[in-house]
């Protein structure tokens, strides 16, 4: 058995050496010629993937074998799909990577092969778009090949234990791809459930990120209330936490190309249905967690104006700008945004992150700082400001 994964980004990679590791035979397809000569030679290209290294070195350029030319792919029996999906600037989703990408699948494909999607998309999309793009390009009609659905489930860092621990969730758009779909990942992910139909699954991925969604922008606003009233919010959290009660934690908002996105699949579908009551409360959340920018911004200036110093002297350092500790990305993060918006504002803004260099730093326009040497440091992960006196 031959399995082709498409896309070997933070989620594609260690599910493709997950599946080598396995026994089975995998080429990687990635546009990134670079990443591929890396995998190949058994270098690493994401060394903050806990246990990762360790997969490369002993399957990259073996049983598994990277590649930027779909056709290389031709003899596999089952592809797996994980490229990205984002939003546009009117927050509707933008299709286009994930349609090149099945219309090159769809080149190569065989009656018998098994086709299968993993990035989270807008319920519907496996059984109506990727359906559509398959045949076209292939010939094909489903029934001559199986089409399945099932949606990438990990955390990164810890994508290796999250594919062989975590509950995953398998869905065909018809029975038969259901079954055959749930039979090959059966053979690489151990906690594997089916469901009644791809759209079911698509739907149990979206909504994962819509509850975390709220639940931060309910933190965000009880940590707030808790502040005015002068309680100390992480105390009353420790305490009211419980069987029945799970607060989560507050932040600078919601980064990341997974939590800040979802809930737009399901509301601009509502909108398109004029159901627009029905998608409030995912509404309200999204305003909440982006304005607490802006709840910060204000937090820091105040914070200026303890130092004896003209406001746009003061030296302040945005400690931490990735969307989550520990990884280094910066795709919708709100911290990057805070250190934006405070430049904007006139103000002399610093930046220090362990995961950047500072000539990283100064390539994305602003200014590498050290939070030793700053009048303001907001710690972002932390959510702490720390003034000197002056």
């Amino acid at each position: 058995m031959r399995v082709a994964v498409v896309g070997l980004g933070k989620a594609g990679l260690p599910l493709a050496a997950v599946i080598a590791d396995s026994g089975i035979e995998v080429f990687g397809v990635d546009l990134d010629s670079r990443k591929c000569k890396m995998i190949n030679s058994g270098k690493n290209p994401i060394p903050e993937e806990f246990g990762l290294d360790e997969l490369i070195a002993k399957h990259g350029g073996k049983r598994l074998k990277a590649t930027s030319d779909y056709r290389d792919a031709a003899d596999c029996v089952a592809y797996i799909v994980i490229v990205p999906l984002i939003l546009d600037e009117l927050k509707n989703p933008d299709f286009r990577v994930l349609e090149s990408a099945f219309r090159e699948v769809g080149k190569i494909l065989k009656k018998g092969d098994i086709v299968v999607l993993e990035t989270t998309v807008p319920p519907g999309t496996t059984e109506n778009l990727v359906k559509k793009w398959l045949e076209e390009e292939s010939g094909l009609k489903l029934g001559e090949f199986y089409l399945a659905y099932s949606p990438e489930r990990i955390m990164t860092g810890y994508s290796i234990s999250r594919l062989r621990e975590f509950p995953k969730v398998i869905g065909g758009v018809d029975e038969s791809s259901g079954k055959k779909a749930y039979e090959l990942y059966l053979k690489f992910i151990p906690n594997l459930h089916l469901v009644s139909n791809a759209r079911t699954a698509e739907f149990i991925k979206v909504i994962e990120g819509c509850y975390r969604d709220v639940n931060i922008a309910l933190a965000n606003e009880l940590f707030k209330i808790a502040n005015e009233l002068g309680v100390d919010f992480y105390e009353a959290r420790d305490k009211a936490n419980h069987e029945y009660c799970h607060i989560h934690l507050p932040s600078t908002g919601v980064g990341g190309h997974c939590i800040p996105v979802y809930p737009w699949f399901l509301i601009k579908e509502m909108e398109k249905r004029e159901k627009f009551g029905y998608v409030k409360l995912l509404k309200v959340a999204r305003e909440i967690n982006d304005e607490m920018l802006n709840y910060w911004a204000e937090k820091i200036v105040l914070e200026c104006l303890k130092v004896n110093k003209p406001l746009n002297k003061v030296r302040i350092c945005i400690k931490g700008i990735t969307f989550r500790k520990g990884v280094k990305e910066l795709y919708h993060s709100r911290n990057l945004a805070l250190a934006r918006l405070l430049i904007e504002k006139g103000l002399d803004v610093r930046v220090y992150d362990e995961m950047f260099t500072p000539e990283e730093v100064e390539e994305l326009g602003l200014k590498w700082g050290d939070p030793e040497e700053a009048d303001v440091v907001f710690d972002c992960f932390e959510l702490k400001i720390f003034t000197k006196s002056g």
